[in-house]
């Protein structure tokens, strides 16, 4: 027995092509299942995830059941399989960033002394920590604050609108107890 490309045993054209659409779709749900109970795993939310991963492997068997009990040997179903794989990971990673929130830990390193950032930060409702640096010629200011991941942007556009060669470094936090933390940021 050997795999043919295009060739079709004991099945027309449209029921091999519905076969791999089916397949296709089946395993892009799955696997963005899969992306998004990881996640929840990595997160804490281990009951999310238990559940996810009940229906999660109920579509994988599924799938793999139809693939493997097909008389066609075409790669056209090798392809469905894997390219439902790729696009259910990117789609799986799409639907985590919307739904899991996460704290991010943002330490900035202006090239000076600028209270000019640190003005229009607090404006725009940023609780942060000023700490003074000293760099190699020069005193610097290093920033410490802490967002939700969606206010990332809008933080590092206000940064860099002030000072455009400023450092960002990012961090995931996994627990955050007291302190100013803005929520709606």
């Amino acid at each position: 027995m050997y795999i043919k490309f295009f060739k079709v045993n004991n099945t027309s054209g449209d029921v091999m092509i519905l076969l791999c659409i089916k397949i296709f779709i089946a395993r892009l749900i799955d696997v963005s299942l899969g992306t998004f109970r990881t996640i929840n795993t990595v997160k804490g939310k281990n009951f999310v995830a238990s559940i996810i991963g009940l229906i999660e492997i109920s579509v994988w068997f599924l799938v793999v059941k139809e693939a493997l009990n097909t008389n066609n040997n075409s790669y056209l179903i090798v392809f469905s399989y894997a390219l439902g794989f790729s696009v259910g990971t990117y789609i799986g990673g799409k639907i985590s960033s919307i739904f899991i929130k996460t704290n991010l830990e943002v330490q900035v390193i202006l090239t000076n002394k600028n209270d000019g950032v640190i003005n229009e930060l607090r404006k725009q409702g940023y609780g942060l920590t000023i700490i003074d640096a000293k760099g190699n010629n020069n005193s610097k200011y290093m920033l410490y604050i802490q967002i939700k991941n969606k206010s990332l942007a809008k933080l590092k556009n206000i940064i860099k609108a002030n000072d455009p060669k400023a450092l960002i470094a990012v961090n995931e936090t996994k627990y955050i107890e007291n302190g100013y933390f803005n929520t709606n940021k």
